[in-house]
């Protein structure tokens, strides 16, 4: 007899190894970038321009510029440049193997524990957000490194080509994974709202031309939420990977237990 149309058997069930270390050096990648955070902090400490550099004013990239002078009409002078750009490398490195490491599969289960994944037809819709996700993080990952590859003064337009893509592929991931994981794990309401005010913060820098009061704090809005989501992505997977760990071990330890009474 043929099966039922709505048979388990015509649907891809997929069961990642959670507890494996590729998951969790995937999610240790992805929390990396908090690392941008520190480093920010320092190289602006280090700032040696006639005016005290302000979040509220300046740009982020005046911090990775190589030469100290007039850009744009901005006096930049960053000693630490090299740091700066050092760290948007790392950061967009962390991006690009967190969303080589971590599967589709994965993400369509990390928040949620002891359920497995079938490819049916309501679901291949969340298959697709997850794996589209996994690319934009990639971008955005390949885009902050060109940011750091290419300060602002060298005289080329990929600067700026890596910043947007940073901006808008980092937004529309975090976005699409915030929607992945809605009323599955509290994080997801802040992780949508890190993309959803990252691509306000875009669209508004778009549509005035950054030509506003505090540029700095407009493009920190569409930079800070994108790593802070993104190291909440980390950590919603880490959680996960780490619960999957500590049953498995504690399966191991058991199994051992219930040996030692046979071979004695």
């Amino acid at each position: 007899m043929p099966a039922a149309a709505d048979s388990p058997s015509r649907d891809i069930i997929y069961i990642p190894a959670l507890p494996s270390t590729r998951f969790y050096a995937g999610a240790l990648a992805l929390l990396s970038v908090l690392q941008y955070f520190v480093a920010e902090a320092a190289v602006i400490g280090a700032w040696a321009g006639q005016q005290p550099y302000s979040r509220r004013t300046g740009y982020i990239s005046d911090l990775g510029a190589v030469g100290c002078g007039v850009f744009d009409g901005r006096d930049v002078c960053s000693p630490a440049h090299v740091l700066m750009n050092a760290s948007f490398v790392v950061q967009g490195i962390g991006m690009m193997v967190g969303a080589l490491l971590l599967s589709s599969a994965l993400l369509c289960t990390a928040a949620r524990p002891g359920i497995r994944f079938a490819l049916a037809p309501a679901s291949r819709a969340t298959w697709a957000a997850a794996l589209a996700a996994r690319a934009l993080t990639a971008l955005a990952g390949a885009g902050t490194v060109l940011v750091g590859l290419v300060p602002e003064d060298a005289g080329s337009v990929w600067h700026v080509v890596g910043a947007i893509l940073y901006f808008a592929a980092g937004g529309v991931a975090l976005v699409l994974l915030g929607w992945i994981w809605l009323r599955q794990t509290a994080l997801s309401w802040l992780i949508l709202a890190c993309g959803l005010a990252s691509l306000g913060a875009l669209v508004a820098g778009g549509v005035t031309g950054m030509d506003v009061p505090e540029p700095g704090t407009l493009e920190r809005v569409m930079g800070y939420p994108i790593t802070i989501g993104t190291a909440a992505v980390g950590l919603v997977v880490a959680q996960r990977v780490g619960r999957e760990r500590s049953v498995l071990r504690a399966a191991h330890a058991g199994g051992a237990a219930r040996r030692l009474p046979q071979e004695s």
